[in-house]
């Protein structure tokens, strides 16, 4: 349906283009046969004028020759037998032996009842010849010839003749109203003619509109249009009666195919039901499934978090008992040399010599002792400081140096048995807020991932640590090692739980998603990783920090 209704119909446009090509034509046909009547009128009465004045001229020429204006006057004198005569003048040349000399003079003239002569046509005798002249006002025709002797051929004169017009212009005007008269009957017939033909095509078109109408509106695709008499709309109709009938065979199978439909779906209803309850239980069985694995994957991430703290714990211990070992020693030592001086000192038989000999002793045995001492509470104090921030989720201040120095003197026990360097590149007085438990455990991931995985095979490896800030309140973490890198199955998977080349040798394959973890959850950063098999690896890692500052 279109949006509004058209302008035209094929009844007007029928009308409209009948009648337009028909008044085209009748008007040129109208106009050509008039210009050729009037044409022919106005040729009939130039030659009129021409044969009257010629015969004038001819009987007016001997009484020139022989000067007789009498005669003359009476031969002009039958001319009022003829009514559309108005004015006759006969002129004479004043000296007719002079060839060269064309100077007319008025002989003789005959002028119609209430008609006066015409006078001055002297000067348009010459231009008159054999060229009539209607004159401007359309009531007269003017005309001259001029007047030889019929035997010698000498010019003797002219006749001029002024003709009336009336009965032309009589003529004319009938001639017209004729036209109009007949353009205008033909008009009507034309515009009857193309209104009852225009019924003829309007009229089908307009009962097969209704037609239609009225189907589209009941929806009875059974009924069928008419025919009619003219080819194309018959066609037409044809075409409607067919597309009826593919709509009815379609309603129809819809129809079959709904009642299928319902049949169907009353039988499945109950199957429906059924297995909604059996999804619904299944579903229920599938969620608790994946909530006990949450939970197993949560304590298994904790669990690696502890595990780590605990080989941390085991590694520091064994670190620590070496200086208090040989403090313990050399204490037990300086008890021992004691218990010599005090015998000596009771007995009397302290030497000066043994004396010196006990106070250098003590000197070297202190010294030893404190240096293990200071050695254990530097340690004691780190893996303190490692463990607070392990367990803790609050943020501190600290600079970032000190912090990873930290962290590798934690490591220290595990790593002081291999080759591999460590390099630091951070700003000494760069000084940040942040959660710094996080960072311990991503590092010592990392770390101890390239230990086991990257260098795995390899004498001495390097891991390349960075930091620094990218802007006032982001911090970015470096770090690279120049290990055997990352196959590229593992690589598109790295963060994801449970993924490592250590299936059972130990690995548990959480520690990456740990680490992932901590970088987006407990630092609300971002983490890349750039890999290449034989090439090490990069990992970049930018989370939000405060209070950034050099001190």
């Amino acid at each position: 349906m279109t949006d509004k209704a058209s302008k035209l119909s094929i009844r007007n446009v029928f009308l409209w283009t009948v009648m337009s090509v028909v008044t085209v034509s009748l008007a040129i046909l109208s106009c050509l046969s008039l210009y050729m009547q009037i044409d022919n009128y106005r040729s009939e009465l130039n030659n009129k004028a021409f044969v009257l004045s010629d015969f004038v001229a001819r009987t007016s020429s001997q009484y020139i020759f022989n000067n007789k204006d009498e005669g003359i006057a009476k031969e002009l004198g039958h001319l009022v037998a003829m009514p559309y005569v108005l004015n006759a003048h006969v002129y004479r040349k004043k000296n007719r032996q002079q060839a060269n000399v064309e100077v007319p003079q008025i002989f003789a003239s005959y002028n119609k009842v209430g008609q006066l002569m015409t006078g001055g046509k002297e000067a348009q005798l010459e231009s008159l010849l054999l060229n009539p002249t209607i004159s401007d006002t359309g009531d007269y025709l003017e005309v001259s010839t001029k007047s030889f002797d019929a035997e010698t051929g000498i010019h003797l004169g002219w006749v001029y003749l002024r003709l009336s017009t009336r009965e032309f212009n009589s003529l004319t005007q009938r001639a017209i109203f004729t036209h109009l008269a007949a353009v205008v009957i033909l008009l009507i017939i034309a515009f009857y003619t193309a209104f009852k033909m225009q019924l003829g095509i309007s009229n089908p078109i307009k009962s097969l509109t209704h037609f239609l109408q009225q189907t589209s509106r009941h929806r009875d695709y059974s009924s069928r249009a008419s025919g009619s008499k003219i080819q194309e709309l018959d066609t037409l109709a044809n075409a409607i009666n067919v597309m009826l009938y593919r709509m009815q065979e379609y309603m129809e199978m819809q129809q079959q195919a709904e009642e299928r439909h319902r049949k169907l779906n009353s039988s499945l209803e109950e199957m429906v039901n059924e297995r909604t309850t059996a999804l619904k239980d299944a579903n229920r069985e599938l969620i608790q499934a994946l909530e006990k694995l949450h939970q197993f994957q949560r304590q298994i991430v904790q669990n690696e978090k502890m595990a780590s703290l605990g080989d941390m714990v085991a590694g520091v211990a064994h670190e620590v008992n070496t200086p208090i070992g040989l403090g313990v020693t050399a204490s037990t030592m300086m008890l021992d040399r004691l218990a010599v001086i005090q015998k000596g000192f009771d007995d009397k038989t302290l030497k000066a010599s043994a004396m010196k000999r006990f106070i250098d002793e003590s000197n070297e045995n202190l010294n030893i002792i404190y240096r293990n001492l200071n050695r254990a509470a530097e340690l004691i104090s780190s893996f303190k400081q490692v463990a607070v921030d392990q367990s803790t989720e609050n943020s501190r201040s600290f600079c970032v140096e000190q912090l990873v120095n930290e962290i590798l003197l934690s490591l220290q026990p595990r790593l002081k048995k291999l080759k591999h360097n460590i390099n630091v590149k951070c700003d000494p007085t760069l000084s940040v807020e942040t959660k710094a438990g996080p960072i311990n455990q991503i590092l010592i991931n990392l770390i101890m991932n390239s230990v086991i995985h990257g260098f795995e095979f390899m004498d001495a490896g390097t891991i390349n640590i960075r930091a620094e800030l990218v802007s006032d309140d982001k911090l970015k973490l470096v770090y690279s090692d120049d290990g055997k890198g990352i196959p590229p199955e593992i690589r598109k998977r790295i963060f994801d739980p449970f993924v490592t080349t250590k299936r059972g040798q130990g690995g548990s394959g959480l520690g990456m998603h740990l680490v992932y973890n901590l970088v987006t959850q407990a630092l609300l950063g971002s983490i890349t990783l750039t890999s290449e098999e034989g090439d090490g690896v990069e990992f970049v890692i930018i989370f939000p920090v405060s209070d950034a500052k050099y001190v």
